[in-house]
C-alpha cells in the first residue's frame, strides 16, 4: 500500500492539531503483513471519533481475524481537509498513513444525522465515487452501520451495503465472506448479492426504491429486483456479550480528545421505555455483565492504559443490578490512587444519587438530570416514569451531601405538549432551585446553581413517535421564549438548541431515498461538519431544496396516521410495529407502560424475534 506519510507530514506545521494526523499512539494494532485490510472511519475529527464505541470494538473484532487488519481513519478539520485537496493529499489511514481508497473495504459509521454531509465529504476526500454505482472493480467495499442505519435510505445511494445492529460477530462475517470472493475472482455485482444473504446486512442497489402510493398498498417501500432477496432485515445482536470481557483493548491518544478516560460497557439495551427513545428501542434486550468481569476489567484497563478516570458505560448505568457492588468494590480497588471513577448519567431518584456519591467521593462537580418535561401529563405522554417528589428528593438527597450545581435537560416541541407544560418547565426548574438553597446551609446558598438546556424534539425512526412531526422552527423560537420570560429567577440559567439543525435532524431521521439527492446538492453547496455551530450552513440546504423542488418540511412536521408504511418498514430492531403503535395510542390516553427489566414481559417482540433473553446478574429493583 501507498505510504502517504511523506506527503503528509510536509503538511504538519500548517495543522491546527498535529496529533490528530500521526499515529503510534498507546495501545494502537498495527499489522501490515495481513492480506486483507479493512478501515473504519469515523465521520468527524479525531477528537470527537477517537473514543466512539463501534470504532475500538470493530476494529478489535477485525485483528483478531486470521489474515485481517483493520486500521482507523477520521475526517480531518475542516481547513486541513482544504489544504488535503489543494496539495491533493486523499484521506489516509492512522496506522499506516494508507490511502483509503487502497483498503479492501472501508466501514463508515453513522453516529448522528448531522453527519451525512461528512460521509460525502470523507469519501470524496479519499477518492473514492460518491455513489455505489459509480464504483469500479477496483474500488473498496464501503458499507455502513451505527445508529443511523435503522433507517439506511437518506444514506442508500452512497453505501454499498448496510450493517444492520451489533457488529461484533457480523462485520467480520461481512468481510470474511468479501475476502473470500474476491480470491475466487468474483466480480463486484456477485459480491454485493452474496452479501445480501448475510443475516442483518441490507444491500440497497438490489432494491427499487417504489412510490408512496405502492409502499402503502404493498407494506414497504423496498421492491427486490430479483427473487430471493430478503424484503426485511432484522437486526444482528451479539449474543455473547453478556459473558464476553469487558475489557477491550483501548488506544489512549497523544492529543485531548471528548472522553479522554476509560471506558468500560457494564451493559447494553434499556428498556425504561421513553417513546420518544430510539436507543431504547435500538438496544434491546437488557444484557448485563457480572460484577467481577467489571471489576476485573477495570482494573485491567487502567493498569493497561495508565488512564486516571474510568467510566461504566450504558444507556443507564444505575440500572445495573450490581451497580453498589460495582461501585463500592472499585472504589476499594482504587482507594489512594487519585482514580475517578464516573457514570455517565444518574437516575431521577435518590438511589442515583446514592450512586453518585460512591463514585464523586470529595469531588463534587455538578449532576445531570433528565425530567425531559415540566409535567406530569406529559412525561406519562413520553413514558417517563419519574414523579416531581423523584426530581425533589433526589435533589434533597444531592445538595445536603454536597453538590452545588445541577442541570435539568428537558425537550419542547414533544407530541401533545401546550404552553401549560413549557411554562411547567419554568416552574419546576424554580421549585428544584428553591429546594436545592433549602438543602445547604445558608451561607453556602449563594453558590446553588440550576441550569435548563432545551433540546427540540426529533421524531426518530423505529420508535413510537415515529409517526408525529416535528414543531416548525419559528414554533419552537416562541416556545423557547416562552420558557424564557416564565423562568423569574435569575440564578436558573436556560439554554436550548439550534432549532435549525434539529429540523435537518428530523428530515434525516424521517426521510426515504429522496434524502439522498438533497444531502449530496446540499454539500456541493459547502455543507459539511453541520454539527458544529461555526459550520452549519443553512443556506446550503435551502441552495438544495430550492434546486430539486425537495420539500424538507413536509418530511420533517408531517404527521402520518398509524396505519401509514414508514421508509424504514423494512428494517427491524426486533420490537413490533404494533408494540410501537399501541405505545402510540397509550401516549394519547397518557397511560404509562413498566420497564420490562424490573417487572413483566412487556410483549414488545424483541426477545423471541431475535432469540434473545433480558440477562440481569440479580433481581433489579426499582
Amino acid at each position: 500500500m501507498t505510504d502517504l506519510w511523506p506527503r503528509l507530514a510536509a503538511l504538519l506545521g500548517d495543522a491546527e492539531r498535529p496529533a490528530r494526523y500521526i499515529n503510534h499512539e498507546w495501545g494502537c494494532t498495527y499489522k501490515p503483513d495481513e492480506p486483507y485490510r479493512f478501515c473504519m472511519v469515523y465521520p468527524d475529527t479525531y477528537e470527537l471519533g477517537q473514543a466512539n464505541q463501534a470504532v475500538r470494538i470493530l476494529c478489535n473484532a477485525v485483528n483478531e481475524c486470521d489474515g485481517m487488519a483493520a486500521e482507523r481513519a477520521f475526517l480531518p478539520a475542516p481547513e486541513f481537509c482544504d489544504l488535503m485537496r489543494q496539495k491533493e493529499l486523499p484521506l489516509f489511514s492512522l496506522e499506516s498513513c494508507a490511502p483509503l481508497s487502497e483498503f479492501d473495504a472501508v466501514g463508515i459509521t453513522l453516529p448522528h444525522e448531522l453527519a451525512a454531509t461528512n460521509v460525502l465529504e470523507t469519501l470524496d476526500l479519499a477518492g473514492i465515487p460518491l455513489r455505489s454505482s459509480d464504483r469500479s472493480e477496483g474500488d473498496p467495499l464501503v458499507f455502513a452501520g451505527g445508529p443511523c442505519a435503522f433507517n439506511p435510505e437518506p444514506y442508500a445511494p452512497f453505501f454499498d451495503a448496510f450493517s444492520i445492529g451489533e457488529g461484533e460477530e457480523s462485520v467480520p462475517e461481512m468481510l470474511a465472506l468479501h475476502r473470500s470472493l474476491r480470491e475466487q475472482g468474483a466480480s463486484r455485482s456477485e459480491i454485493l448479492a452474496r452479501l445480501a444473504e448475510l443475516p442483518g446486512c441490507y444491500v440497497p442497489s438490489l432494491y427499487d426504491w417504489v412510490s408512496e402510493d405502492e409502499a402503502q398498498r404493498t407494506g414497504s417501500w423496498i421492491r427486490p429486483k430479483r427473487e430471493g432477496l430478503p424484503t426485511t432485515f432484522v437486526k444482528r445482536l451479539f449474543d455473547g456479550f453478556s459473558d464476553s470481557s469487558a475489557w477491550e483493548p483501548c488506544i489512549v491518544p497523544f492529543t485531548e480528545a471528548v472522553h479522554d478516560r476509560l471506558n468500560v460497557e457494564i451493559l447494553r439495551g434499556c428498556t425504561r421505555g421513553c417513546r420518544f427513545c430510539q436507543a431504547g428501542m435500538m438496544y434491546r434486550p437488557v444484557r448485563e455483565r457480572s460484577a467481577d468481569n467489571i471489576v476485573e476489567s477495570v482494573i485491567k484497563g487502567l493498569e493497561e492504559t495508565g488512564y486516571d478516570e474510568v467510566s461504566l458505560t450504558s444507556l443507564s448505568s444505575t440500572d445495573h443490578s450490581q451497580i453498589a457492588e460495582i461501585l463500592t468494590r472499585l472504589n476499594r480497588a482504587c482507594e489512594g490512587k487519585g482514580i475517578r471513577i464516573s457514570i455517565p448519567s444518574q437516575r431521577l431518584d435518590s438511589f442515583g444519587v446514592d450512586m453518585a456519591g460512591l463514585v464523586a467521593g470529595q469531588k463534587k462537580g455538578g449532576l445531570t438530570f433528565a425530567p425531559e418535561a415540566g409535567t406530569q401529563r406529559l412525561r406519562n405522554v413520553i413514558n417517563k416514569n419519574v414523579t416531581e417528589d423523584d426530581l425533589f428528593s433526589a435533589i434533597d438527597a444531592a445538595f445536603s451531601a454536597g453538590w452545588r450545581r445541577c442541570k435539568l435537560y428537558f425537550m419542547i416541541g414533544l407530541p401533545t405538549e401546550t404552553d401549560d407544560d413549557i411554562k411547567g418547565i419554568a416552574s419546576l426548574a424554580q421549585r428544584a432551585y428553591d429546594r436545592a438553597k433549602a438543602a445547604v446551609p445558608p451561607e453556602q446558598r449563594g453558590h446553588v446553581r440550576m441550569s435548563v438546556s432545551c433540546a427540540l424534539f426529533v421524531p426518530k425512526a423505529q420508535t413510537p413517535f415515529q409517526w408525529d412531526g416535528q414543531i416548525a422552527p419559528e414554533e419552537a423560537m416562541r416556545r423557547v421564549n416562552l420558557l424564557r420570560s416564565s423562568v423569574k429567577y435569575r440564578a436558573v440559567d436556560v439554554h436550548w438548541h439550534d432549532p435549525s439543525t434539529s429540523f435537518i435532524e428530523a428530515v434525516m431521521s424521517r426521510g426515504g431515498r429522496e434524502c439522498a439527492d438533497w444531502v449530496e446538492r446540499a454539500w456541493e453547496h459547502g455543507a459539511r461538519f453541520d454539527a458544529w455551530s461555526e459550520s452549519f450552513s443553512q443556506a446550503a440546504w435551502d441552495a438544495a431544496s430550492d434546486e430539486l423542488g425537495f420539500d424538507p418540511v413536509s418530511v420533517a412536521q408531517r404527521t402520518c396516521d398509524l396505519s401509514y408504511v414508514m421508509p424504514w418498514s423494512h428494517v427491524s430492531t426486533g420490537v413490533s410495529n404494533a408494540f410501537m403503535r399501541l405505545e402510540r395510542k397509550r401516549a394519547d390516553r397518557e397511560e404509562t407502560t413498566p420497564d420490562c427489566s424490573f417487572a413483566s414481559c412487556t410483549a414488545c417482540g424483541a426477545c423471541p424475534v431475535l432469540d434473545a433473553d433480558i440477562v440481569t446478574r440479580e433481581v433489579r429493583h426499582a
